[in-house]
């Protein structure tokens, strides 16, 4: 099923850093089964990065390893889809997962810090990367997991 889904932020240096977190943490709340005033600081991992141009950004990230907290976030995912990013995303499986059996979504940062999930292609959003376990490592049934996770 899932092995763990890895979830990444980047609060640039222009961006309120509290607003990007808040939006991570709807992700991590859900994961965990958490309300919504948890602080979850013991679940992300803080690296100060810095900018192609020198300008400074911090990247927040978090790994969720468990299997009910991996299932637990991907049903939240995909109850809190609009139908059209359902469909967006059923429509473009075969793309989003790569040969490691990861399966790759982004999340626009200001509609979770709202509250709401919202697909997007820009690189400025929150990355989700749901690495799928198959024994031995088989696409197909990865694709077919993905499938009955998300589609």
């Amino acid at each position: 099923m899932i092995h763990y889904i890895n979830l990444r932020v980047i609060a640039h240096s222009t961006e309120d850093q509290s607003r990007v977190r808040a939006a991570l943490d709807l992700f991590l709340q859900h994961a965990f089964g958490m309300s919504d005033n948890v602080v979850t600081d013991e679940l992300v991992e803080v690296t100060y990065i810095e900018g192609h141009y020198g300008n400074s950004s911090v990247m927040l990230s978090s790994q969720i390893t468990r299997r009910s907290d991996s299932v637990r976030l991907a049903r939240f995912i995909r109850g809190s889809m609009s139908p059209k990013d359902v469909e967006v995303l059923r429509n473009e499986m075969p793309e989003r997962l790569d040969d490691e059996q990861l399966f790759h979504m982004r999340f626009d940062k200001q509609a979770a810090f709202l509250g709401k999930l919202v697909l997007v292609s820009s690189s400025d959003a929150i990355t989700v990367k749901v690495k799928i376990a198959t024994y031995p490592k088989d696409r197909l049934k990865a694709g077919l997991i993905v499938e009955e996770l998300f589609g």
